[in-house]
């Protein structure tokens, strides 16, 4: 039996945030003065530095951010000699003028200390300590934090190098089975922008942080991978398909979630929560809010958020795109017609919102990912 259940970090004591959450608490039984630790995670393929998880114990966490690590030369110094950085005093040091330099300055951290995380020699990102006292990272103090901070490094590589290990199984699986269709190339990168950019503007009330929002941007790529199963004459037939190729067609969904459990079993990770985001984002991307979608017909809350999200992002990208069977609509028709979709009960409202409210970065998305 196929269950569906979104993920959320604030009842799930195995996310990457919970497990930072008591590091930071074995930190603060003998550094009580360390009030953040945060880490920032880097796709190397992009360039950019990604907030992911953070454990906050005074002042405003900062969320939704990236930027090019090339472009923040202090960081980017550390990551190419692999070495540490302590500041003793936050508000001297450090210069106003960027989103996150701002922020840093507003909280009131007094001091500072960052390590970058390395799997492999690869770069996966940098942990953040700071503390409510200037020169509060000693030689001595660095030594200690530095055994916790190898011990959260480990986690997060493990966890960054699962999430990757999917991923490039599942593309290898396309590949070798030589998948033909619009749902490769471009449109794939398309799939997990949009849907991080709905999932950043999503209510509060969903509990989308950064670690789940990066699962849904890593896993939306996936979402097609039944369509492996799907004869060619069917897949790239031009024409409206008859009834006996639809459902043969909607079988991919099933397709889908078959090869993915198959995945996650060979690897052991079939109980690992961020697993599920992959494998309810593959189950459930073609069901709509009002139950007529397929395969199982589920509605309203049995339809997880990130399925609901990748559906908003896949809609979109079809409308706006060429397919074998139509020409690519305007971005202001395709999102009327999201609306309509909204009205008639099968598209959740929120997510067709927080697309709306982002229209300047899908209309970027659009031009800088065309498949030309």
């Amino acid at each position: 039996m196929i269950t569906y259940q979104s993920v959320h970090v604030d009842s799930d004591s195995e996310t990457l945030t919970a497990k930072l959450h008591e590091f930071h608490d074995a930190i603060l039984r003998d550094h009580t003065h360390i009030i953040r630790v945060a880490c920032a995670l880097y796709e190397e393929k992009t360039d950019y530095l990604k907030t992911f998880i953070h454990s906050t114990r005074d002042g405003h966490a900062i969320t939704a951010y990236q930027a090019k690590l090339s472009e923040v030369p202090s960081l980017n110094a550390l990551a190419e000699h692999q070495e540490c950085r302590v500041i003793d005093n936050v508000q001297l040091e450090i210069k106003p003028g960027t989103e996150h330099s701002d922020w840093l300055l507003d909280q009131g951290y007094v001091s500072s200390f960052t390590v970058p995380i390395y799997h492999h020699n690869r770069l996966i990102g940098f942990l953040f300590l700071d503390s409510d006292k200037s020169n509060a990272f000693s030689e001595q103090t660095q030594r200690q934090l530095l055994v916790k901070c190898n011990q959260i490094a480990e986690v997060v590589s493990c966890e960054v190098a699962t999430a990757r290990l999917l991923i490039a199984t599942a593309s290898a699986i396309r590949n070798v089975a030589g998948l033909r269709d619009f749902e490769t190339g471009m449109h794939l990168t398309r799939m997990a922008e949009f849907s991080k950019l709905i999932a950043q503007n999503m209510p509060a009330k969903y509990g989308l942080n950064d670690e789940i929002i990066e699962h849904i941007y890593l896993f939306a790529p996936l979402h097609d991978i039944g369509k492996i199963g799907i004869p060619d004459a069917i897949l790239l037939k031009k024409g409206k398909l008859t009834y006996e190729e639809r459902q043969i067609m909607q079988a991919h969904v099933t397709k889908g979630v078959t090869i993915a459990d198959q995945i996650l079993e060979n690897f052991g990770l079939l109980e690992l929560k961020t697993a599920q985001i992959m494998r309810n984002i593959i189950a459930c991307h073609h069901e709509y809010m009002d139950g007529s979608g397929y395969p199982k017909g589920v509605k309203g809350d049995e339809v997880p958020v990130e399925a609901r999200i990748v559906t908003v992002a896949d809609i979109f990208d079809a409308l706006t795109h060429e397919r074998p069977y139509k020409k690519p609509w305007s971005i202001p028709d395709a999102l009327a017609e999201l609306r309509k979709m909204v009205d008639l009960g099968k598209l959740d409202e929120n997510c067709v919102n927080a697309l709306a409210s982002s229209m300047n970065d899908a209309r970027f998305i659009v031009k800088e990912y065309n498949d030309s």
